[in-house]
Formats: structure tokens, C-alpha cells, sequence
């Protein structure tokens, strides 16, 4: 039920082109203890103020000079958004009435006005305005009630849904972090399978065939340093340099050795994304190689004057380039070098080490002696 005080306040809009009429209708109202009741003789503002105050009821003339109530009623059906048009009309034409409630407005009142008619019908028109208000708050806080249990129901969905996928992820990572682990050991030869409990003779067989070939290879490199076995014995200095240029570009090799492999184990290294790598992995070679060939340039050439050799100068202008050159290659060679053991069908982690130990060290020790030899006179 809509409480009495709830219809006193309610707003009002009386509209008549006769100010006679108006002060008539406003003393009635206030009379009978309405508190807010608001009047216009111009029917052309009734869409604004109804639009800014949203009236609970309108005392609407039919009869108007430029623009009459039946077009004021028409235009009030756009305002409403439930087409509910809360007008009351005053006539003193009886064949007005039924083309009225036609054209949308709820009642009507007759002139000459009658006192208790028309403060019924207002009161009336307020109770049944101010129900429908109450009815379409409940409609609504209904509908917002049944999207909670449904958004409810939705949310409890999206959470089994997550966990299930944590859970497969939990799955995921833990089979990626064992490969993760694996990973080194295979690196020097020790197979994934290999535990330790696995029994001697198993391990050696895992093993063995790694070194036998880690022996070729190293014999390969040996092979560099004995094709420069000259320039090695008229400057002898340059065999201090050897091991120091092997272990730096090594070592870079290693660094992006094992984050390609990490990213190839991971998934991180999608298709097409190779040459990115490369390009990346060289040009950290190039500046890594700079800076620590600088460091080594000045070591060879303190070393190379206090042994007051004449090519002092020039031995440190070859440290640098073989080792800016050095460090270069292996950051592509350990780079691409995962790639192609997988695309030929390897373990790349199995068999990426003793190839890159084996390239960076003729490549490192093939580029100082292969230098020293052309530009050491």
C-alpha cells in the first residue's frame, strides 16, 4: 500500500493556457495538502520540465493555443520509457474524454471544476502512479536478484574451470621443471633415465659413448694449434692466450646454449621467432666479446712489454679481435646449434655441449693464431 504522506508529496505539473484555471487548480491542491505542486500556462515546456522533474501527475488542458493536449499526450508517450503517461486531462468538451483516454491519458476531470471530483481523481491517479512505481522498482529488483544467481552460477562455473586448468598446469610445470633438471646432466652426456640407484654397468654404458666422441672432437681442436704450431713458438706469449680465449667464447656459447634450451623445453621459442634469436644472441656476443676483449687486450699487452716485445701493440689488437670475433660466433653457434639437432630428430641437450666446446675452441684458438700469423711480423 502507498502510505498518505508518500501522495502529499508527490510532484505535480498542472499546464492550462488560463491563469484563472491555474491559480484555481493550485489552491485546491495545496489545500487539500499537496506539497508540491508546480503550474505552466506555455504547453511548450511541458517535455522539459517533465523530462528534468518527472511528474507523478499532470493536469493537462485539452484546449491550447499552439499546440493543444492531445499533441502534449502524444509527445509524453516518447518520454516515459514504459509508456505510462501519468496525465489527468480537464475538458469541458464530453467528446474529448474518450479520445483522450484513447490517446493515452489515464482520467479526467470536467469544467466548471468540482471540488471533491477533482481531488479525488487526484488522489486517485497518485495511488495508482505511485504503485506502478513501486511495482516496476520490484520487477526490477526482481531481475537484478535472478542476474545475481545466474552471474552466481556463472562465477562457480569459471571457478571449477580454473581450477581444473591450475591443476593441469601444476601437471604441465612439473613435467617441464624435471626436463629443466635433466637438462644438465644431458648436456655432459647423462641420459634422462640415469638415477642414482641405476647400477654401475648401466651408468657406463649411458655414458661412455659421450666421451668417446667428446675425444674426436677434442682431438679436432688440438689439430688447430698444431696447424699454427709456428707462429706459437716465435711468439710464445700467445699460448698464455689460448686457454683464456677457449673458455671466454665457451662460455658464451654456454649462456645461450642453455636459454635456448630452456626456451625450446618451455615452448617460449615459438615458429619463426629463430632469426630473432640469432640476431639477438650475436649481437650480445659482439658487445660481451668487445668488453672482455678489451680487458684481455690490455692484459697481452702489459704481459707483451715487460717481455719488451716490438709487437706488443699489435698482439693486443689480435686478443681483441679474436676475442670480440670469438664470442660472437659462439653466441650464434649456441644459438642455432639446439635448432638443428631438434629439425635432424637429436636430443638437442644430449648433443649440443660437445659440439659447441668443439667449434668455440677452433674457432677461438683458429682466429688468435690465424691472426698473430698475418698481421705479427
Amino acid at each position: 500500500m502507498v502510505a498518505s504522506a508518500d501522495i502529499l508529496n508527490a510532484r505535480i505539473l498542472i499546464v492550462d493556457d488560463q491563469a484563472a484555471n491555474v491559480l484555481l487548480l493550485v489552491r485546491m491542491l495545496q489545500g487539500a495538502g499537496y506539497t508540491s505542486v508546480t503550474s505552466t500556462e506555455d504547453p511548450f515546456t511541458v517535455f522539459e520540465l517533465h523530462t528534468a522533474n518527472h511528474y507523478d501527475l499532470i493536469l493537462l488542458d485539452l484546449q491550447m493555443p499552439g499546440m493543444d493536449g492531445f499533441q502534449v499526450i502524444d509527445g509524453l508517450q516518447g518520454i516515459e520509457p514504459d509508456g505510462y503517461a501519468p496525465v489527468l486531462v480537464i475538458t469541458a468538451q464530453p467528446g474529448h474524454k474518450l479520445r483522450a483516454l484513447q490517446a493515452g491519458a489515464k482520467d479526467f476531470v470536467s469544467k466548471p471544476f468540482d471540488l471533491p471530483e477533482v481531488l479525488a481523481r487526484v488522489h486517485n491517479m497518485l495511488e495508482v502512479r505511485l504503485l506502478h512505481g513501486e511495482l516496476d522498482a520490484s520487477n526490477k529488483a526482481l531481475e537484478q536478484k535472478v542476474q545475481e544467481v545466474e552471474a552466481s552460477h556463472e562465477l562457480i562455473r569459471r571457478q571449477s574451470e580454473e581450477v581444473q586448468g591450475l591443476y593441469d598446469a601444476v601437471i604441465a610445470e612439473q613435467k617441464r621443471s624435471f626436463e629443466l633438471t635433466a637438462q644438465p646432466g644431458a648436456m655432459v652426456g647423462v641420459e634422462k633415465e640415469e638415477r642414482l640407484a641405476t647400477p654401475l654397468f648401466r651408468s657406463l654404458r649411458l655414458r661412455h659413448p659421450w666421451l668417446q666422441l667428446n675425444l674426436l672432437t677434442v682431438f679436432a681442436a688440438g689439430g688447430v694449434v698444431l696447424i699454427f704450431h709456428g707462429i706459437i713458438e716465435r711468439v710464445v706469449v700467445l699460448a698464455m692466450f689460448l686457454p683464456v680465449l677457449a673458455g671466454q667464447s665457451g662460455n658464451t656459447g654456454y649462456q645461450t646454449l642453455a636459454v635456448t634450451l630452456r626456451g625450446i623445453s618451455l615452448g617460449e621459442l615459438k615458429k619463426g621467432r629463430e632469426k630473432v634469436l640469432v640476431l639477438k644472441e650475436a649481437l650480445l656476443g659482439l658487445l660481451n666479446g668487445a668488453l672482455v676483449g678489451l680487458a684481455a687486450a690490455i692484459v697481452m699487452y702489459v704481459v707483451a712489454d715487460l717481455q719488451r716485445l716490438p709487437t706488443a701493440f699489435m698482439l693486443s689488437i689480435v686478443v681483441f679481435i679474436a676475442m670480440t670475433g670469438s664470442c660472437i660466433f659462439s653466441g650464434i653457434f649456441g644459438a642455432i646449434l639446439p635448432l638443428i639437432l631438434k629439425k635432424l630428430g637429436a636430443d638437442p641437450a644430449a648433443a649440443s655441449s660437445i659440439f659447441l666446446t668443439t667449434a668455440t675452441d677452433m674457432v677461438s684458438m683458429g682466429m688468435l693464431l690465424g691472426l698473430a700469423t698475418i698481421l705479427v711480423k
